[in-house]
């Protein structure tokens, strides 16, 4: 069987989607070949199927499945004897709360630090839905979000230290080994780390050593 993932791509072909990213590591967790297919804001009708007009989409066979978290529990659901990807009910508990802070905080926060390098890579068919609907929801010209970027940084950063020392001691989110709490907020900081025109964390951050060592694991490749 093949499955097939529609995929945000920019220009240069960078798949930068923090949700596609949930999907592509768990489609590793759960040892499940796929494909990828590139796909752009203004090519809704490839995803009309989906019955919805954003990606991730998985296409599993006959089924057809869109929204990260609905996808995960589909491959769980799905595939029970493959690793599992969230545990027992207490994890998953507290994977719903990471869940919530990366969606909440942390991806608002890297989305006002590199907003105007996302619009820059985009397609140019692209970049008029992308400047409408981010204005709209930041009620703000992507110029202006652009030119309070050092200020954008410095709030990211502070929000960032719980993680820094919570990696700084232990070697994944979940523990000993990654699971859906990882790919949660892995996803987020892969978007901003391929869209970001300058480097967001150092190299030996412990972050970006987390970030190496959850692709490590899966073997999967930064784009």
């Amino acid at each position: 069987m093949t499955r097939t993932l529609y995929d945000l791509a920019a220009a240069d072909g960078t798949r930068f989607s923090p949700y596609c990213w949930r999907v592509k590591l768990a489609l590793a967790h759960k040892r499940l070949d796929y494909e990828t297919v590139p796909w752009h804001f203004t090519e809704k009708a490839a995803i009309a199927a989906s019955g919805q007009s954003k990606v991730p989409v998985l296409v599993d066979g006959a089924r057809i499945v869109s929204d990260s978290q609905t996808i995960a529990a589909y491959l769980e659901q799905t595939y029970p004897n493959s690793p599992a990807l969230f545990g027992d009910a207490q994890t998953q508990a507290l994977t719903l709360f990471i869940k919530d802070w990366t969606e909440t905080i942390l991806h608002p926060a890297i989305a006002a630090t590199v907003l105007g390098d996302i619009y820059r890579c985009l397609c140019p068919e692209d970049q008029p839905y992308f400047r409408e609907t981010r204005e709209a929801a930041f009620n703000r010209s992507i110029e202006d979000i652009d030119a309070n970027r050092q200020q954008a940084e410095a709030h990211l950063y502070a929000m960032l230290k719980p993680l820094q020392k919570r990696l700084s001691a232990q070697t994944f989110i979940a523990g000993d080994s990654p699971s859906w709490a990882d790919h949660l907020v892995f996803g987020a900081l892969q978007w901003g780390k391929l869209v970001s025109a300058t480097p967001l964390l150092a190299q030996d951050d412990s972050i970006s050593i987390w970030m190496d060592k959850v692709l490590s694991t899966y073997n999967l490749q930064t784009v």
